[in-house]
């Protein structure tokens, strides 16, 4: 029986996250109350207090589960690829599909845009996500070096950064002039930055 009621538990905190999650893609984590999280889920705000003992808690929580679903689904599939410019080229193409797919922005960017001048806990979350994307697209990078297909001179860290630039370019376009046309222009911008840098 307690089994039973954890799991039911879990699950109910799960359907509360992904609802939440579906929020901030569209509204921001400003956008996020124990309130309208409730209303969203057909719950009553003590039931999802039940599970998050603050709006922070609930916020933290949809911020992990943000950064899980962007490795499941960006970073995961693209190690399938050969080391070297297959992989870094997977990253950057898989990147650009979660901020489709998601119909609304990239909520780590949105957390990251609403939070970078307010010390505290939700703030040092995204540092520490945003800090192990950078790290992992440089060793992407550092791989296409190795593989002879990016120059020696290549400074990777350089590199991550103008690629990290591009998508918050697309993140921005594509909230304020359609996704599409911002979607061509990043692919363009990627590819050019790349080709910039071939052995």
């Amino acid at each position: 029986m307690t089994a039973a009621a954890t799991s039911k538990g879990a699950a109910t905190r799960e359907a509360i996250v992904d609802r939440a999650l579906h929020i901030a893609r569209t509204d921001g984590f400003e956008g996020l109350s124990i309130g309208g999280v409730a209303q969203a889920v057909g719950m009553s705000k003590s039931g999802v207090f039940a599970h998050f003992g603050s709006r922070e808690e609930l916020q933290l929580a949809v911020l992990d589960a943000a950064a899980q679903r962007f490795t499941e689904e960006v970073f995961l599939p693209a190690i399938r690829e050969r080391r070297g410019l297959p992989r870094l080229r997977a990253i950057l193409r898989r990147w650009i599909d979660w901020l489709h797919a998601g119909q609304g922005g990239c909520p780590m960017v949105s957390a990251a845009i609403e939070y970078d001048d307010r010390p505290g806990p939700i703030r040092d979350r995204v540092v520490e996500y945003q800090t192990r994307l950078r790290r992992e697209l440089a060793r992407a990078i550092r791989m296409a070096i190795d593989s002879g297909e990016l120059r020696a001179d290549c400074d990777p860290v350089q590199l991550a950064f103008e690629l990290f630039g591009i998508e918050l370019a697309l993140h921005h376009d594509a909230r304020l002039f359609g996704l599409q046309d911002a979607i061509a222009r990043a692919d363009r911008a990627m590819h050019r930055l790349i080709e910039s840098y071939r052995a």
